[in-house]
This record gives C-alpha cells, sequence and structure tokens, in this order.
C-alpha cells in the first residue's frame, strides 16, 4: 500500500484516523500498532511471513534491550548488544546481500576454472527491511550506551519500530527523538490541519512532478541508450535526478505530515540539497536522518575527524553505497562520493564556499552525474551513457532523431520548470509565509484533487525508496 494509492487515501486513512482519534489515551498507542501491522502486511501479503520477521526483530531487541538493563558488568551489555546487533545485520545481509556475495563468489569460481556453483538463495526482499533495521539497530545501541533507558512497555517499542508513516521509507528517526512522545502528545485540530497541509504537498510533489519527470526517463529507457541524442541524455539525466528527490522529499512530506495528525514530530529528512555549493553541503541536506545515523553510529565511533579522517570517510561511504543496494554500481557510486568529498577537503572545498556561483555550476553537473549510477546498474550501460553525455569520449554512433530532446521534453516541460522552481525553495518561503490564508488552501485542496486525478489516469507509481 502506497501513500499515493486510493486505497490508502480513500479507505485505510480515513478508517484510521476516525478509530484513532476515537480512541481513549491510553489506546492510542494500540491503534497506530494495530494498523501499522495491517498496513504493512497489505504491502507483503504475498510474503505474509515478513510481517512475522519485523515482530521478531522486535523480540529480539526488546529482550536485548531488557537484559542490558539488568546487566551491571559492561562485558555483559555487550554481550546482550551483540546478540541484538547480530540479529538484526543478520536478518539485513540474508535478505539483502547473500545473493550479491553468493553471485560473486561465483564468478570466481569460474573465472578460477573449478566448475563449482553455489546455489543463490533467491530471497525477496522484505519492503523497509533496511530502514526498520537501522532504527531498531539505533535504539539498541543507544541502550548500550546509557543514553536512553530500555523501554519497559513491548507495546510503545512495537508502535515506535512499527509506526506506519516511516515504517517503508523512512525518516530514521532514533527512539529518544520520539520517546516523550510515545507516552505524552498532544492532539488538536491544527495539528491535523498541519498534518494534511504538508501531506497535500508531499502528495503533489510525488505525483505532479516526479510521476511526470519520471516518465521522461522511463522513456529514454525504452529508446535505448544507444539510440538517444546528447541533448535527450542530459535532458534523461536531469529528469531523473528531479524524479529521484521529489519522490523522496514528496514521500518525507506526508509521513512527516502523517505523523503530525498523530501528534508526532519527525524530523526533516531535506533542506534544499539541490542549493548546496558541494558534495560535502549536498549530503548534509540530502537524507538528514540517514547521515545522521552514520555519523552517530559509525562515523564517530570509528573516531570521526580525530583520528584516521579517510578511513573513516571512505569505511562510511561505502556501507552507505552498499545500503542502497546490493550491486556494484552503489558500492561505486559511494566510492565517487567519497572521493569527491575527499577532493573538496583536500584541494577547492575552500573555493567552492568562497565563490558561490561556481559552487553551484559545480553541483549542476555533478549531482546528475552522480545520480547516473544510481540509477543505471549495469556498468556497461553507465559507460554507453556517459558516451551519449559526452560524444567526445567515444563513439556513440547515429542517434535515431537528432530532434528527440524536442519531442520528448515539450511533453513534461512544464513540471521540469516546476521541479526547478521547486529546489530554489522559494515556494516553501512563500508558503510558510501565507499558509494560513484562503488563497493557499484553496490551491492546496485544487493540488489534492488534481493528484487524484493523475492517478485515476494511472500516475500512481511506486516510491523509488521501497526498493531500498
Amino acid at each position: 500500500m502506497v501513500f499515493s494509492s486510493f486505497t490508502f487515501l480513500f479507505y485505510f486513512l480515513p478508517a484510521f484516523l476516525l478509530v484513532y482519534f476515537l480512541a481513549p489515551g491510553a489506546w492510542k498507542n494500540t491503534v497506530i500498532f494495530s494498523g501499522s501491522l495491517i498496513f504493512y502486511y497489505y504491502g507483503v501479503k504475498d510474503h505474509p511471513g515478513y510481517v512475522l520477521l519485523m515482530l521478531a526483530s522486535l523480540a529480539v531487541n526488546y529482550t536485548a534491550a531488557q537484559c542490558m538493563g539488568r546487566c551491571r558488568r559492561r562485558s555483559g551489555r555487550t554481550r546482550c548488544m551483540l546478540a541484538g546487533m547480530s540479529w538484526n545485520i543478520g536478518c539485513l545481509f540474508l535478505f539483502k546481500y547473500l545473493d550479491f556475495v553468493i553471485d560473486n563468489v561465483n564468478l570466481l569460481l569460474g573465472r578460477a576454472g573449478t566448475g563449482v556453483q553455489l546455489s543463490g538463495a533467491g530471497l525477496v526482499l522484505p519492503i523497509g527491511i533496511s530502514f526498520y533495521t537501522f532504527q531498531i539497530s539505533s535504539y539498541l545501541l543507544d541502550v548500550y550506551r546509557k543514553n536512553i533507558r530500555a523501554e519497559r512497555s513491548l507495546l510503545t517499542l512495537g508502535t515506535y519500530l512499527c509506526m506506519f508513516p516511516q515504517l517503508i521509507a523512512g525518516p530514521i528517526v532514533t527512539y529518544s527523538h520520539v520517546q516523550k512522545q510515545m507516552a505524552f502528545r498532544v492532539h488538536s485540530f491544527r495539528n491535523v490541519e498541519d498534518g494534511l497541509r504538508e501531506f497535500t504537498i508531499g502528495l503533489s510533489l510525488k505525483v505532479l512532478i516526479a510521476n511526470k519527470v519520471g516518465g521522461l526517463w522511463t522513456q529514454v529507457n525504452s529508446i535505448g541508450f544507444e539510440s538517444i541524442s546528447c541533448p535527450l541524455a542530459w535532458l534523461g539525466i536531469v529528469a531523473y535526478t528531479f524524479q529521484i528527490y521529489f519522490d523522496f522529499y514528496g514521500y518525507s512530506l506526508m509521513a512527516k505530515g502523517l505523523g503530525r495528525m498523530m501528534g508526532f514530530d519527525f524530523p526533516d529528512n531535506f533542506r534544499n540539497p539541490y542549493q548546496s555549493r558541494s558534495m560535502t553541503e549536498f549530503w548534509r541536506r540530502w537524507h538528514m536522518t540517514l547521515g545522521s545515523w552514520f555519523r552517530e553510529y559509525v562515523y564517530i565511533p570509528l573516531g570521526g575527524n580525530r583520528h584516521h579522517l579517510y578511513r573513516n570517510l571512505f569505511l562510511v561511504w561505502m556501507l552507505t553505497g552498499l545500503w542502497h543496494g546490493a550491486s556494484w554500481n552503489f558500492v561505486l557510486w559511494g566510492c565517487c562520493i567519497f572521493v569527491l568529498i575527499l577532493l573538496e577537503k583536500r584541494w577547492f572545498g575552500g573555493v567552492l564556499e568562497k565563490y558561490p556561483v561556481a559552487g553551484h555550476l559545480y553541483m549542476m553537473l555533478v549531482i546528475p552525474l552522480s545520480w547516473l549510477l544510481f540509477a543505471v546498474t549495469d556498468m556497461g550501460q553507465v559507460g554507453l551513457y556517459m558516451s551519449r553525455l559526452f560524444p567526445f569520449l567515444g563513439n556513440t554512433g547515429q542517434a535515431v532523431f537528432r530532434g528527440d530532446f524536442v519531442k520528448y521534453g515539450s511533453a513534461c516541460f512544464w513540471s521540469l520548470a516546476a521541479a526547478a522552481l521547486c529546489c530554489t525553495g522559494v515556494p516553501r518561503k512563500i508558503y510558510e509565509e501565507k499558509k494560513y490564508t484562503f488563497t493557499v488552501t484553496l490551491v492546496l485542496v485544487l493540488l489534492f484533487w488534481a493528484c487524484v486525478y493523475c492517478m485515476y489516469l494511472g500516475l500512481d507509481d511506486p516510491f523509488l525508496y521501497y526498493q531500498f
């Protein structure tokens, strides 16, 4: 079940909110937990055992945290923490990375001429496992560090882990951020109104911008990279650049809006990342909860800026790449981000800060190229696409239709223009200043029904980050 679907908008959400607001305060967490399990079951109904997998993760981490709370010796706490983390990492490895490792072992065995080949597990990746694994791991590690106390209520911890607004694709919320809200939160008409507004904005970004510009990228893939012109190649990767941002940003706003309706204050996940002047700044603004997770639980424990800076950066970006997918293109993507950040720190980062125009021009080139490694999993196709972007790199052949960029670009011109405008943050600033005026309210109502109409036409593509 996706947020941009009739099932969610007109059946699940109204029914859930009705039960939630009618329920007494002591029962509201129960309603969230139960509703979230129904929501998740709908998404994995072809593999219902994955609901049990998530509940098993809840039980294992709850038990490990309780054991840590009772242990007086650090060695005992460490054993409990390692047991819980072994389960978390083990499950993630089994479902997400095992076949990747087996494929590469088979490749090495084949080149060695052994004649031995291992069978892959062929497991279907459970929806949201990367997100909820990182979330419950942060809870366990915080209990181990004594930053928070182990939660005594299994229901409360289950509500935190399974909460449907951010269960599938984040934001990754630490328990310390919502611990007080789990016990007490304010429910008001204003919270519901603000939540609905945020949800509508996010839905609009997803349906009216991300899906529309994403259609252009789909067309480029359908044509074949060997048959597109240089201008269409650039237009296509720019379309994907907008698609991945407004797809994930839209989801994050919808999640934040749903949380607000229930009295929760989820952290922001984006802060105008395409306005950055360096890759270092970009990754402080993009998917901020994931960046905070790696900084808090990997980078700083390794020594941060104090010890082995470059080693720590390399490990963080290798893990970040692998977190996004079990494929070599994601590993290469992580390497490229590491190299760019390293170069900025060692050589030209100060220039980018001193001359903002140069920084913005640099990022206008680097951001789309970095997303190319994200969008295309076949490394041969990446090389082919690069040859279309930069014809001087090699023989690119003859384009089928040299005016293709006009034909395909004109179909989504207004969506591309809207995407470029929204990247500046100007529309958001105007909204914050005028958000409660009649005009803005009317615009939001019209946008909602425009989204409904587009969904009726079939423009309700799944969120890109569901695959991670």
